[in-house]
């Protein structure tokens, strides 16, 4: 006999366990179905939350060696990598922990297994079928494999698989500039190790602010950018690439494909729903539907937005969408950060996005320096504020920070974006003084008073 529920989730990552404990709150019957041992999906486990430890730890150190000028010297720093991992251990254990007993609160019933479509609402896990009313896809992705000759060598890995490292290396390849590969390049270069990285395109972070991205790339530790690098293969301890034409190489006792992400939708039966999905993702409208009645989708798998609270927001809309209450997801607004040292953060259009739009704008960048908070915790650090604005009405359209910790910060302009904000009704907002958000401010002034 199949077992009934009103709500099936595949995929316990940020969309998936939300999504389950929102509708179990509003006291659906839900199975969530997660393939892993453990709850929580990449985020929790290979992604987020690791990666975010490792960096604190990081930043930590490089501090403790870099902080004469402000009255503090400490001799004989030392990174304790084992000890590193331990914390990250500890600290995924609790997450992790956290997210199943989430669960029991939210009455979710959780199986461990691999999840495959039968029918539109029904679906094999094992031996044994479910039957689901409503059907919520929220497998994530999983690291791209480039088709690069030598990638199943021992010291090559992906941001999946970079975690069950034993020691650190004294240099490190890494093959894509994006956002995953600049993390782990701020992490090893922090912790004194030689990183290399290898982007194919003109630009790293091509979907950047340019100005901001530069910026980035000059300011990261021990680390050389090298654009315009196509990698040919990877012989023994050598990563070969070609630029301008020629062959050449770099030493690497590690190498990290950080080449992007692919959806995972292979083996879940698609194909027999006629569900509309492509390499992309599964394609959803903005009730997070499927062509299919009854089923949905959130996260990762749609191609929308790789990013751990878009999947969240998601769930939401969907979770809504299920329980009759009116909701969209929006995506003109969604803030995102990379963590490096000096972190980068974002949210809207940049210059060339909104140029592509139709949009006539106007820009400013200001030197963080110039803002005494700013000055006082980082010094001569690398720090901007970079706002981009409709010249025509004065909407903020796009706000992009570096320096510091502004991951804290960026929330607001993700607001002011929403709440389609023009530069007077920013520049009337009182801002606590002294802080670094003060710079969003300072930046519309500047932007006005030199046009």
């Amino acid at each position: 006999m199949q077992q009934h529920y009103d709500l099936i989730v595949i995929g316990s990552g940020p969309g998936g366990y939300l999504a389950a404990e929102r509708a179990g709150n509003k006291g659906l019957k839900v199975l969530l179905v997660e393939k892993e041992e453990r709850l929580g999906g990449v985020c929790l486990n290979r992604g987020c939350i690791p990666t975010k430890t490792w960096l604190h730890s990081a930043k930590i150190f490089y501090k403790a060696q870099n902080s004469v000028q402000y009255g503090v010297s400490v001799s004989g720093a030392e990174y304790h990598f084992e000890k590193a991992v331990a914390w990250k251990n500890k600290v995924v254990d609790l997450m992790t922990k956290g997210v199943s007993f989430r669960m029991k609160r939210s009455k979710v019933t959780t199986l461990r297994g691999f999840a495959e479509f039968k029918h539109k609402n029904t679906l094999k896990v094992g031996s044994n079928a479910y039957r689901a009313d409503n059907i919520i896809i929220a497998t994530g992705s999983s690291a791209a494999l480039p088709p690069i000759e030598g990638i199943d060598r021992e010291n090559v890995f992906t941001s999946d698989t970079i975690f069950s490292i034993e020691k650190l290396p004294r240099k490190a390849v890494i093959i894509g500039g994006g956002v995953i590969g600049l993390e782990f390049a701020s992490y090893f270069g922090m912790v004194g190790v030689e990183v290399t990285v290898l982007e194919m395109l003109p630009e790293i972070l091509p979907q950047v602010d340019v100005e901001i991205a530069k910026a980035l790339g000059n300011a990261l530790k021990n680390c050389t950018i090298i654009t315009d690098a196509r990698v040919q293969r990877i012989e023994n301890r050598w990563v070969v690439y070609r630029k301008n034409g020629n062959e050449m190489s770099c030493e690497a006792d590690l190498v990290l494909l950080a080449a992007g992400r692919a959806p995972n939708v292979q083996g879940l039966g698609l194909e027999r729903l006629n569900l509309d999905y492509s390499s992309r993702g599964i394609e959803v409208n903005d009730r997070m539907q499927t062509n299919i009645p009854g089923i949905f989708a959130v996260g990762d798998v749609t191609g929308k937005s790789a990013l751990a609270h878009s999947a969240y927001r998601m769930a939401e809309v969907a979770v809504n969408t299920i329980t009759g209450i009116k909701d969209r997801m929006r995506y003109h607004a969604i803030p995102w950060v990379i963590y490096t040292y000096p972190e980068l953060s974002g949210v809207g259009l940049s210059e060339a996005q909104a140029a592509e739009r139709g949009y006539h704008t106007k820009s400013k960048t200001l030197q963080l320096r110039a803002n005494g908070r700013f000055y006082a915790e980082h010094g001569r650090e690398q720090g901007l504020c970079k706002v981009v604005v409709d010249a025509e009405n004065n909407l903020l359209l796009g706000l992009f920070l570096l320096g510091g910790t502004n991951s804290e910060i960026i929330y607001g302009a993700a607001l002011m974006i929403e709440a389609e904000l023009r530069v007077r009704d920013i520049k009337e907002i009182i801002f606590p003084h002294p802080t670094v958000s003060e710079a969003i401010k300072d930046t519309l002034w500047e932007l006005e008073d030199t046009q």
